[in-house]
């Protein structure tokens, strides 16, 4: 046989051994599986409790914990139990243990959930210890625990079944535990800075607020088709016309139908806000205040390693506008350039491959992704965007090629997107109505114009900064994560069968 043949069989027999286990303790003790136990602290309570504990020092103090087991020596006399907080090590012995519970050792197996009430000592090697007086049977796990685990070297095995990977290693754990901290660090963040936080809905009958292809569903009752949004700009917009905050945001998750990378999920979190009176200088200083704020959190400092990059999140952070970035990097000056077909003229004799029907601002986005992005180590924000990608920015006084716009970026990486929204009506409808000719032209024929959006436009939005902010990329960075599925906790993958 195969080792592959061998391993599955191996976990075969054990898995059976475990049932006959299984029904033992049911004739045993009962129910193997009890709704409720009563813990008096955690282990990590426990450890800092008694942290001045000398060694070979019993207590007369009695405490219950609860955990599953992670390793087991001498039939039991010595187990490791694990809770979300730490481990702590359960000594059994008929000097100290009751019959009952010495009679359960042969039944718990690694991977088992149990709690045990008894005396803490520190043992004359140094380790926090519990002398248990009884145990109790909390759950009875059906399957091994993988042996030699170093954290999982099948990459997809670690996605696809996560719960082993946090269960069996350290280093993912702590990353989700990192994550809920910096997601939650936003949100204190942005209210602290007097933002609301409010949600939008994550069916759209509308899809837009960004470019990209949709999920498509349908909802049965209404009769409509339906899409997962991509983006809930918006939404958000229409909050800042009602007058319910001047400062709105939405901790959300976005859906695009788009290839799955180290950076892009399908699914994945944003941050995005709106700012009435503020322009995209105000944003830039808020998205440095957070970031640097969020440094501090997680590593106690704005400086911090990702691979084998030093990273600064420390304010202010280089700013430069995109026309500038090119010219410095390539020599070519688009700003010198009047018309469309001069631009393209100019990035083909560079040698850039563009197409036929590009616009000057278009020429001047792809010249910056394959030039200067792949420069962008340092947190910088490039301002000064094209206006033909940039539907919902205002024009820069004196150039009205060019949009208030900014995207932050750090290891090469996108991380943010902001405008000094335009809220002039007309103009906003005269750019979507152009962008969505464009969908059309491309073959994106279930685009549509957002008429209520538009209608909410009329009524009339303060002008206002809006952002962006890619929270599992941002995540990627502070974790030291080379991928975007190290950081969610479930991501998109291939069927089983693939």
């Amino acid at each position: 046989m195969t080792d592959t043949t061998n391993e599955t069989a191996l976990s075969s027999d054990a898995t059976q051994v475990r049932a006959q286990k299984l029904a033992i303790l049911r004739e045993k003790v009962g129910d193997v599986y009890p709704a409720h136990f009563h813990r008096t602290m955690n282990n990590a309570d426990l450890a800092e409790k008694y942290k001045n504990l000398e060694a070979d020092v019993e207590t007369q103090d009695i405490v219950t914990v609860a955990g599953r087991v992670y390793s087991s020596r001498n039939s039991g006399m010595f187990m490791d139990i694990h809770d979300a907080s730490g481990k702590i090590q359960i000594f059994s012995h008929k000097d100290v243990t009751g019959l009952e519970a010495r009679d359960l050792l042969p039944m718990i197996d690694i991977g088992d959930i149990i709690g045990v009430t008894g005396v803490v000592r520190r043992t004359k090697r140094g380790e926090l210890t519990i002398n248990a007086q009884s145990i109790t049977m909390l759950t009875k796990s059906l399957l091994p625990m993988p042996e030699k685990w170093h954290g999982l070297s099948d990459v997809e095995l670690r996605y696809r079944k996560r719960h082993l990977d946090i269960m069996t290693n350290e280093e993912s754990k702590l990353r989700f535990q990192q994550r809920s901290r910096i997601v939650s660090g936003i949100r204190r963040f942005m209210e602290n800075d007097g933002f609301m936080e409010v949600e939008t809905p994550m069916l759209h009958s509308v899809y837009g607020g960004a470019t990209a292809e949709p999920f498509k569903t349908h909802h049965n009752t209404l009769k409509l088709d339906m899409f997962l949004r991509i983006a809930p700009e918006l939404y958000l917009k229409r909050t800042l016309v009602s007058g319910l905050t001047d400062k709105v945001f939405e901790i959300n998750r976005n859906f695009r139908n788009e290839g799955v990378s180290t950076r892009h999920n399908p699914e994945f979190t944003m941050m995005e806000c709106y700012w009435a009176y503020a322009d995209y200088e105000d944003i830039m200083d808020l998205v440095e205040r957070m970031f640097s704020t969020l440094a501090m959190t997680i590593h106690g400092s704005t400086e911090f390693k990702f691979q084998d990059k030093e990273l600064s999140f420390k304010g202010p952070f280089k700013r430069v506008p995109m026309p500038d970035a090119v010219k410095e990097a390539t020599g070519i000056d688009f700003l010198a350039m009047k018309t469309d077909e001069e631009a393209r003229t100019a990035a083909k004799a560079a040698g850039f491959e563009v197409e036929k029907d590009w616009t000057w601002g278009e020429c001047l986005a792809f010249v910056f992704e394959e030039k200067v992005e792949p420069t962008l180590i340092q947190p910088s924000h490039v301002t000064h965007f094209p206006k033909d990608i940039s539907p919902f920015a205002k024009e820069v006084p004196g150039e009205p090629r060019l949009v208030e716009r900014f995207e932050t970026y750090c290891n090469t990486w996108e991380l943010g997107n902001a405008f000094s929204e335009l809220n002039d009506p007309e103009e906003q409808r005269r750019r979507m109505v152009e962008q969505l000719d464009q969908a059309h032209a491309r073959g994106e024929k279930e685009k549509q114009l957002d008429d209520e959006f538009l209608d909410a436009m009329d009524q009339g939005m303060p002008p206002a900064g809006g952002l962006g902010i890619g929270v599992d990329r941002l995540v990627m960075l502070l974790t030291d994560s080379p991928s975007i599925r190290d950081v969610i906790l479930f991501p998109a993958r291939r069927s089983k069968q693939d």
